[in-house]
């Protein structure tokens, strides 16, 4: 009898040691190093998502680990085009697609626009009609293609398929999209939005943009309080005051449920992530070169089973772009299934082949290899959020949707409804700045005045007739006019001086990686070509990137050498 009451006095002061260390850690965990106040009180105060472990894998991509490596160093530079500087660059850690984005992809997309901004609707028929692809790229003056023409995007047969015939300016307007009807559906999962709001409650007037959300939540979905806060849900951080109303009802950073956009990578994070360098790492060094995504100096596959089968969707010669019938080199006329090669080390498909990819540089023939080493780009427009008099910030309408004319007369939306109007940083953000003091960062020290052999006066301003870091003499590029007359027409008006030395302009952009139309010498990750950023082609498609917060590796131990 004594042994079983000592047992349970026993087991009873061990339950207490247990709650108490709980209570102890749990406590030190929600208290502030800074006040010692409690982080998270049911009180109220200050909320903080002090449970966050990581970023979460967003949908279709995959985690690419940074590190440094050698950005620009062609293999075989055959041309002879100085179009690469050699240069040591450090990529942080980012997530990319684990493919490039497909036809069906790109279709939920414009579904979505269809149904929001209804083409019918003469006010909404730019929108729609400025997101469809070109379908015409596969048109050829000397050629028959035109199944392509009427099926490649639409029908399941090329569903996953990378979608061709998209600008640059398009590709970055799906990523835009992309970002919120993620972020959308990560705070509908959280309880934050009413469920399936996303399909039965959206609109042109009523929409969810994510900047939005986090500037003005209340604005969201047209300021529709049935959609932007549920009765039900399971809002982690919502708690009530003394007077019993509820307070923190939206989502914030701070709760670690808004993940970064979806974007086009940096022409160096492409780059780096197509090579796939870890796979001849060795403790803190590369064991050589990588001329592919792939080890080894040859395209095609030297294990037994697939010998002779090429690694990579490309042209193999002229008049060859898949081998003879029967006995097919890459098992492809024009692109091919995403997933039909081996992926590379990181785990991305088609880095090399099956189509080009557009990147979000500014296209420049010399990488300027002396001012940043760490994540270069080229292409910075730093832009904030239009307020309004009573300090607000200016959301978008139907009544003022943003336009933008392209060179070819065709017209996209560039700011929707429901989206925070942007506009140039100003003095009140450059001032007294030494790593920026402009808006448009694009030319800096390469077309901007200071880099022009024409300027002289260290001291003048570079604002000229208002318009400031104007590509001047140093690319002279052909400048075509779109404008309308009286009753609406378009008018092209050609530009035919025969004085023009350059196609290079601020409207270019970087695409890298060789196509199914390419020789084998573009599969190398280091080449770069450049393409207007508002046309399209039938071997360029793209795929969307993410910066990383946190932590730079996902390996909570890594072994130290």
């Amino acid at each position: 009898m004594k042994k079983v009451v000592a047992f349970k006095v026993l087991l009873v002061l061990a339950l207490t040691v247990a709650t108490t260390g709980c209570k102890k850690s749990s406590s030190t965990k929600n208290s502030s190093r800074a006040t010692g106040w409690q982080i998270n009180s049911r009180e109220g105060g200050f909320q903080y998502n002090s449970d966050f472990k990581e970023q979460e894998t967003s949908p279709g991509l995959v985690f690419i680990e940074g590190g440094t490596f050698t950005k620009g160093r062609v293999q075989d530079d055959v041309m002879h085009d100085w179009n690469n500087t050699p240069n040591q660059q450090h990529v942080q850690s980012f997530y990319m697609d684990e493919t490039e984005v497909t036809n069906a992809m790109y279709m939920e997309y414009l579904d979505w626009i269809k149904r929001v901004y209804p083409p019918s609707d003469e006010n909404f028929r730019a929108i729609y009609e400025g997101a469809l692809p070109d379908t015409l790229v596969w048109r050829n003056r000397l050629g028959y293609n035109e199944v392509m023409t009427e099926n490649y995007l639409r029908h399941p047969g090329y569903g996953e398929y990378p979608v061709v015939g998209v600008s640059w300016i398009q590709a970055v307007e799906f990523a835009n999209w992309r970002s919120d009807r993620v972020n959308e559906y990560n705070l509908e999962k959280a309880g934050y939005l009413k469920r399936d709001a996303k399909i039965v409650d959206v609109n042109a007037e009523s929409t969810f943009n994510t900047d939005t959300y986090i500037n003005a939540p209340s604005l969201t979905y047209g300021g529709n309080e049935e959609v932007i806060n549920p009765e039900r849900g399971n809002k982690r951080f919502v708690r009530k005051d003394a007077d019993g109303n509820e307070t923190n009802i939206y989502a914030t950073r701070e709760t670690g449920l808004i993940t970064p956009k979806y974007r086009l990578p940096t022409e160096t994070e492409w780059e780096y992530a197509a090579l796939g360098l870890s796979e001849i790492r060795s403790y803190n060094l590369y064991r050589g070169r990588k001329k592919y995504p792939w080890d080894g100096q040859y395209t095609r596959n030297g294990s037994r089973k697939y010998r002779g089968d090429q690694l990579a969707n490309f042209k193999q010669g002229k008049g060859d772009y898949g081998g003879i019938a029967g006995w097919s080199d890459d098992g492809a006329d024009i692109t091919n299934k995403v997933k039909s090669y081996e992926p590379n080390d990181y785990g991305l498909y088609d880095m090399a082949g099956n189509v080009a990819e557009w990147v979000a540089d500014v296209y420049r023939p010399i990488v300027d290899d002396e001012y940043n080493d760490f994540n270069y780009y080229r292409g910075n427009v730093y832009t904030k959020n239009a307020i309004n008099e009573d300090g607000s910030v200016k959301i978008v309408t139907t009544d003022n949707i943003v336009y933008d004319t392209l060179s070819n007369g065709k017209i996209v939306a560039r700011n929707l409804p429901g989206e925070i109007l942007q506009v140039p940083v100003d003095e009140n953000e450059t001032y007294l700045r030494t790593n920026f003091d402009r808006s448009n960062a694009v030319n800096f020290r390469d077309g901007d005045r200071q880099s022009s052999r024409r300027f002289e006066n260290f001291d003048e301003d570079e604002e000229t007739n208002g318009k400031t870091d104007e590509t001047r003499k140093m690319y002279n590029s052909p400048k075509n006019i779109i404008s309308r007359d009286s009753t609406g027409k378009i008018l092209r008006e050609y530009d035919r001086s025969n004085t023009r030395t350059s196609l290079i302009n601020d409207e270019v952009r970087v695409y890298k990686g060789g196509s199914w139309k390419d020789r084998e010498y573009w599969l190398d990750p280091a080449q770069r070509r450049y393409f207007p950023q508002d046309m399209a082609t039938d071997y360029i498609g793209f795929r969307c990137a993410m910066s990383r917060v946190g932590s730079k590796s996902k390996q909570k131990n890594k072994t130290k050498n």
